[in-house]
């Protein structure tokens, strides 16, 4: 199972399990997920498990019965893939043990035949680009020479040949236009700005566009239309909110394609046949789609009957002919269908987790002020029939660049089906509400960061939903530091705090970033702090610092091979709490990275996380030999 429970000192939970759901139903593998088709239009590929691990199926599209496993992974799954160009093989990377040097592998349809195309010990690859009218190759990234920059080689899937095609000038990413040929990158520049270069044919460099720091987040090349004169992006510039917009690589024009006043661009749908783009997605409370061509709006209006979940375009054929689109709720499974085009005809797949039907509680949008003024959004998950001054669990997303959003959140789920009101906060630091609001999180861990968490708390005890006096919180990542940092900073507020992966130390968590972050080091200290230059402001807001007032009852749990957050983060704030006579549960897990992946090892950690939040706020659990 890989793990080791190096400090445990629960009590016995005060309630037993009532009618729960079971955790290998919510954190179990998905019985399917992430459907997509060829670029032919012929085979569906998803991802299912083969003998209890996450495996590549694949059947024709046109024969609902003959799905098979073209894959055996017997160790942690395979989660990312992609069809290659000739629809004869599918693309998938591996690490080991969660130690983030993926290596890419192919696999063929027909015969299984499976080959490691990046033998590299040590080197994370990276795909970087192709083009489904390319068949025979795509470019990939490896950082072999630096760790710390991605050289961009042409890879021939059938026959394996990598060939080196650019030497990387120090750019955080390519892309590629219709040709293939390397047309444009992004470098991060010493302000923590953000340039975006374009290429000319003598192969020199040159900048089309250049954003400071508050713009860099948002700033992304996404692809060139057909004849490569324009340039496809989205970017904050010159606006609060991303929008996306054409460039002129020549003359710098630019011609805006989509936008919002409030909400950042989302995903964008480009028409493979025609390198335009035809949908684009503003994630508000809830996912809003928006079509830009009036046929791709006769997609929408059918597909709005086929089901009242938020749509997702996840997959096209070559000719846009046929769509694999998905429908996400946040009260029950995701649902995928194969959507013919023509015939405006769409064919159910699957359901991703299909025991949930019908089993979970509702998800509510609010918001509320915080005490500065600013406007702040969140989900508010009940449990069944009651929503009065109930024990409540606040759930922080990691990041803090990211968000939560209206889908199915299994841990969200899972503490209200255990009787805890869930609490999800999107604080400043946020994305998608614009750069104003992400940038108001700069330099705000642990102060009006960690605010906006209380002043959310506030609105919950002031409606009546939560008892003030049973309080916890839980978070990964960025979220396992606000856990941390609301042990360490207002343990008043608390009963209880999980951990899982989160930075304890701020200055030794910056001075340990993987090498291929390194380009982004400049952003990275602007947003956070500096090690070099002010260390004591970092200090100031790590809970390590602090743990002399951290007394609060606290579950801490840990990848041994991350690299994002080192395995020295827990383990340096769990020590302090033992030489402070306060011992946390301290489970760490040899063979995971940042986050579990492994079945076993979330259910492992569930069950120990549910038992400890019925001993210290009275909710349910279910027994831990379920």
């Amino acid at each position: 199972m890989g793990t080791r429970n190096v400090t445990s000192t629960a009590q016995h939970p005060k309630m037993g399990a009532g009618n729960v759901i079971p955790r290998v139903d919510l954190f179990g593998n998905p019985e399917h997920t992430t459907p997509s088709i060829s670029p032919d239009g012929r085979w569906l590929a998803w991802v299912a498990p083969h003998e209890g691990v996450l495996n590549l199926w694949v059947r024709p599209v046109d024969t609902d019965g003959d799905a098979r496993p073209v894959t055996a992974d017997r160790d942690r799954g395979i989660r990312e893939y992609a069809w290659a160009p000739d629809s004869d093989h599918l693309l998938y990377l591996r690490d080991q043990g969660g130690d983030e040097n993926s290596r890419l592998y192919a696999v063929a349809v027909r015969s299984g035949e499976v080959r490691d195309l990046t033998p590299f010990d040590g080197v994370k690859a990276v795909v970087l680009a192709q083009d489904l009218e390319i068949t025979d190759r795509v470019l990939v990234g490896l950082n072999k020479t630096d760790p710390r920059l991605h050289d961009v080689y042409e890879l021939n899937v059938a026959t394996g040949d990598l060939v080196k095609v650019l030497d990387n000038p120090g750019f955080l990413g390519f892309v590629a236009d219709s040709r293939l040929n390397v047309r444009a990158g992004v470098r991060s520049d010493q302000d923590g700005g953000r340039t975006i270069m374009v290429r000319e044919v003598d192969g020199e460099w040159r900048p089309v566009l250049t954003v400071d720091m508050i713009d860099a987040p948002s700033t992304e090349p996404l692809g060139f239309d057909g004849d490569g004169r324009r340039l496809l992006v989205k970017t904050s510039a010159d606006v609060n909110a991303t929008r996306l917009v054409w460039i002129d690589v020549e003359s710098g024009e630019r011609e805006v394609v989509a936008d919002d006043p409030t909400y950042d661009v989302g995903s964008v749908l480009v028409d493979d046949s025609t390198k335009l783009p035809v949908l684009v997605s503003f994630q508000r409370d809830r996912l809003h789609t928006q079509a830009l061509t009036p046929e791709i709006q006769r997609d929408l209006d059918t597909l709005s009957a086929v089901d009242d979940g938020d749509l997702h375009v996840v997959s096209t054929d070559r000719a846009n002919n046929s769509w694999v689109v998905s429908f996400v709720h946040a009260d029950g499974p995701t649902a995928s269908y194969v959507y013919d085009r023509a015939t405006s005809r769409a064919q159910f797949l699957f359901h991703d987790r299909p025991r949930l039907a019908t089993r979970l509680n509702t998800v509510k949008p609010f918001s509320f002020t915080a005490r500065d003024g600013l406007e702040i959004h969140g989900y508010l998950t009940f449990p069944a029939g009651n929503a009065e001054k109930l024990p409540a669990v606040l759930l922080v997303h990691g990041g803090p660049g990211a968000r939560d959003t209206w889908r199915l959140n299994p841990e969200a789920q899972w503490l209200a089906d255990r009787g805890y009101l869930c609490i999800q906060v999107n604080f400043r630091g946020s994305t998608g509400y614009g750069k104003a609001f992400t940038a108001a999180g700069h330099r705000e861990w642990g102060a009006k960061m960690h605010d906006d968490l209380l002043d959310a708390l506030s609105f919950a005890v002031e409606s009546g939903y939560a008892d003030p006096d049973k309080i916890g919180i839980y978070g990964a990542s960025y979220g396992g530091y606000a856990a941390l940092a609301a042990a360490a900073f207002t343990p008043e507020v608390f009963r209880c705090a999980i951990s899982l992966c989160g930075p304890s130390n701020l200055e030794t968590l910056l001075r340990a970033i993987p090498p291929y972050w390194a380009p982004m080091t400049a952003q990275m200290y602007a947003q956070v702090g500096n090690p070099d230059t002010e260390p004591e402001f970092l200090r100031s807001r790590s809970p390590y610092f602090n743990a002399g007032t951290m007394t609060i009852p606290m579950l801490i749990a840990q990848g041994a091979n991350d690299v994002r957050v080192p395995q020295a983060e827990s383990d340096q704030i769990v020590a302090a709490l033992r030489d402070n006579g306060v011992p946390p549960e301290y489970l760490l897990f040899d063979d995971e990275g940042h986050g579990l992946e492994k079945p076993a090892n979330r259910l492992t950690f569930y069950a120990r996380a549910e038992r400890f939040l019925a001993e210290h706020l009275g909710g349910q659990y279910e027994p831990e030999s379920a």
